[in-house]
Order: structure tokens, then C-alpha cells, then sequence
């Protein structure tokens, strides 16, 4: 029987410093990804080939994640937390007080990666466990809407700068501008590395297995490895036609991802809601559908329009692909529904994201070379390929009338 409280959230004492760090980690990464691929084409001079290894390297903690967090099988899930965002800090720290070598850069971006895959599947883990029974899908829904209202600060921060300091002496898109950005995200970390040190852990120890198979969650690894793929695409490559193809400037990319982080605040908690009453299934349904729409127009749009317009199309399929991307969480639920151990669901969501991440880094490093042999017409061509057939897999779940998981 569903909960008809309204609520979301158990009393806890530990959620306003949950969500508080949220927002400031939200806050840094929106600078940092605001900056990030201008920075490396215009300060770093990386092509679209190198940019796919670039990804390949800051894809690998993800990759690795389940042997590192095996490593912190003594640690409760707040605790891996809190390193998670301290490592975060290094990174940045590191991008602003150094150079722009290829080498020194990627090195950075790289640590800066690590922390921030080690928070991933503890974030959903915390979430799930502050919410009430039967408000997961809105917890979770919560928790992205706060990250991408930290993200739109961030955004929008970058955008004004970068109008802004020109005007004040500082020359157009020089590695000043960057480096202020730099210092602005290591301050931001630094509070929310505090605010999450001042959250008190529960002592309760969740056991993380260094390799965790089990045959019933079959669906959900492939669900992770599909989904990995074709967000891939769009994480390393999107932003580069954007650059590369339309000559968009710092300004005009920060803006544009602050608009699809104003969408995705919107669209997270009814997303959210959508999957506790409309079923988890049907979200990831849609979901990659709506995709195969984006890649087609992603990749074709200067074939199709005039090259103003077709500008046009590609920002607009930008900011629908970051809204439809927020239908991930439902495969979180779908765990939860499989299992009621909190320490399984640990385990599973951590062995999903290095199974996700698995499948990254080889779309990130063969799409570079894919878009510099072939164009970006076969890339995003794949990647609509990928969404169908992510499709046909999630559409393969069988579920009750009721939404519940057929047993067997």
C-alpha cells in the first residue's frame, strides 16, 4: 500500500548538512564544468581526437570505482562521502594552481573525477535512506533538483565572469579568466568538505563486495552499460561540436548548460514522482525513445538547416538530452525493488556505476577517433542506435499491474 504522507524526508539531523553540501558541490562542479571544455580547446589545445582520451583517462575512477570503494569496506556510507568531496578539493586546487600542460591537466581533471565518482553512488544511498518508505523516486528526485540548482550558480557565475572581464582589463578568454573560476570552485569545495565533515555518521559500516554479480540484477548491469554508452557521447562530444562546429564561445556554453540546469531543477522531482506512480519501467522506456530524436537532429541538424539554425536545433536537443538523462535514477528504484538490503543495493549501485563506466571509456575513446575519421553524423548515429536498443532491454522488465517486479 502506497504511503500517503506527503512528506519525503525521516526526521534527521544529518539532512540539512546532506543537502547543504550538495549544493555547494553543485555550486564547484558547475564552474568547473562550465569552463571545462573551452578551457581544454582554447588553453590546453586538445582536438576532438585527444578529447576522447582526455574522457578516456577522466572516465577511468569510474571504471575502477568498485575496487576503490572495496578499499573503504571498513567506512559507512557518509564517511566515503566526505573523502569523496576532500579528493575533489585536490583536484581543483591542483587545476588552479598549475599549469596548462597536457600532461599536468589531465592529471587534475583526472583526481578531480576520482573524487566526484566516489560520491556518486553514495549520494543515491544516503538519499534513499533519509527518505520515508515509498519516497525514494522523490528523494532522489530532490537530490538532483538541489545538485542542478547548484549547477545553474555555477553556470551562470561562468557566463558573467567571462562578459564581464574583458570589460575590466582582462583579455578575452585568457588563462586568467580560467584560473579565477579555478579558485572560486577550490573555495566552494573546501565549504562543502567542511558542512559534510559536520554531518554525523550514523556507525553503520556498509560491506562492499570487490566484484558483486548476482543473477537477478542481470537487467540492471545492462541497463548501466547501455546508458553509459550513450551518455558518453553526449558528456565528451556535445559540447565539442558546439565549439568546434559553431564557434561557441565560454560564455554562450556556460549559458547554455545553466539553461539545461534551470530544466533539469524543473524536471528532477517530477521525474522523480513520475517513477514512484508511474513505475520505473516506463520512464527508461521513454526516455531513450526521446533520444533517438536527439542524436538524429544532434548529428544532422547542418545538413537539415542553414547554419544559424541549425545552431539553434543543436542547443535545443542539448538541453532536452540533460533532461531526459535525469531519467537515470529510476534504475536506482529498480535496485531498491529488487532487493530490501541496504548492503546489497550499496554493492549493486557501486558495481553499476564501474559497469556503466566500462562501456565509457571505450565510446570515449574510439568516438574521438569515430568523429575524426567519419564526422559526428555515424557518432551520434550509434548513439541513437544505443537508445534503441536500451529500449528494447528496459521494455523487457517484467512488471504487475500493480508496477510491482513479477516474481521469477
Amino acid at each position: 500500500m502506497k504511503n500517503k504522507d506527503n512528506s519525503i524526508y525521516k526526521d534527521s539531523n544529518r539532512l540539512k548538512h546532506f543537502l547543504s553540501s550538495l549544493i555547494l558541490f553543485g555550486l564547484a562542479y558547475g564552474l568547473l564544468k562550465g569552463v571545462q571544455d573551452n578551457y581544454l580547446a582554447e588553453m590546453v589545445k586538445i582536438n576532438e581526437f585527444e578529447r576522447g582520451i582526455v574522457e578516456f583517462f577522466r572516465e577511468l575512477p569510474g571504471l575502477l570505482l568498485i575496487f576503490i570503494l572495496a578499499m573503504m569496506y571498513r567506512f559507512s556510507e557518509s564517511k566515503v562521502y566526505k573523502l569523496g568531496l576532500a579528493i575533489a578539493l585536490v583536484g581543483s586546487l591542483g587545476l588552479f594552481l598549475f599549469g596548462t600542460g597536457k600532461f599536468i591537466v589531465v592529471f587534475f581533471m583526472v583526481i578531480f573525477s576520482l573524487g566526484e565518482h566516489i560520491t556518486m553512488p553514495v549520494k543515491s544511498t544516503i538519499s534513499m535512506n533519509l527518505a520515508k518508505e515509498g519516497k525514494s523516486g522523490a528523494s532522489l528526485g530532490v537530490m538532483n533538483s538541489l545538485s542542478e540548482a547548484g549547477h545553474i550558480g555555477g553556470f551562470l557565475v561562468v557566463s558573467i565572469l567571462f562578459y564581464l572581464l574583458p570589460r575590466f582589463g582582462f583579455e578575452k578568454n585568457s588563462l586568467a579568466n580560467f584560473k579565477i573560476v579555478f579558485f572560486i570552485a577550490t573555495l566552494l569545495l573546501v565549504a562543502a568538505t567542511l558542512v559534510a565533515m559536520a554531518m554525523k555518521d550514523q556507525g553503520v559500516t556498509v560491506q562492499r563486495s570487490r566484484l558483486y554479480f548476482n543473477k537477478k540484477f542481470v537487467k540492471f548491469y545492462g541497463l548501466e552499460m547501455f546508458y553509459g554508452a550513450r551518455k558518453q557521447v553526449f558528456i565528451t562530444f556535445a559540447p565539442y561540436v558546439l565549439i568546434l562546429h559553431y564557434g561557441a564561445n565560454t560564455a554562450i556554453i556556460s549559458l547554455l548548460l545553466a539553461v539545461s540546469a534551470i530544466f533539469g531543477m524543473l524536471f528532477a522531482p517530477l521525474i522523480g514522482r513520475l517513477i514512484d506512480y508511474m513505475g520505473y519501467k516506463f520512464v527508461m522506456v521513454t526516455d531513450t525513445l526521446i533520444l533517438v530524436i536527439v542524436c538524429i537532429f544532434y548529428g544532422f541538424s547542418h545538413h537539415f538547416f542553414a547554419p544559424n539554425v541549425a545552431f539553434i536545433v543543436v542547443c535545443v536537443n542539448y538541453v532536452l538530452d540533460a533532461i531526459i538523462s535525469l531519467a537515470s535514477i529510476a534504475t536506482s528504484v529498480y535496485v531498491q525493488d529488487l532487493t530490501p538490503d541496504t548492503e546489497e543495493i550499496a554493492s549493486t549501485l557501486t558495481t553499476g556505476v564501474s559497469v556503466n563506466h566500462f562501456i565509457s571509456v571505450i565510446i570515449a575513446f574510439l568516438g574521438g577517433y569515430i568523429w575524426k575519421k567519419t564526422g559526428i553524423e555515424l557518432l551520434f548515429t550509434l548513439s541513437a542506435i544505443l537508445g534503441i536498443i536500451n529500449s528494447i532491454f528496459a521494455a523487457s522488465i517484467k512488471v504487475n499491474r500493480d508496477g510491482t517486479l513479477q516474481e521469477g
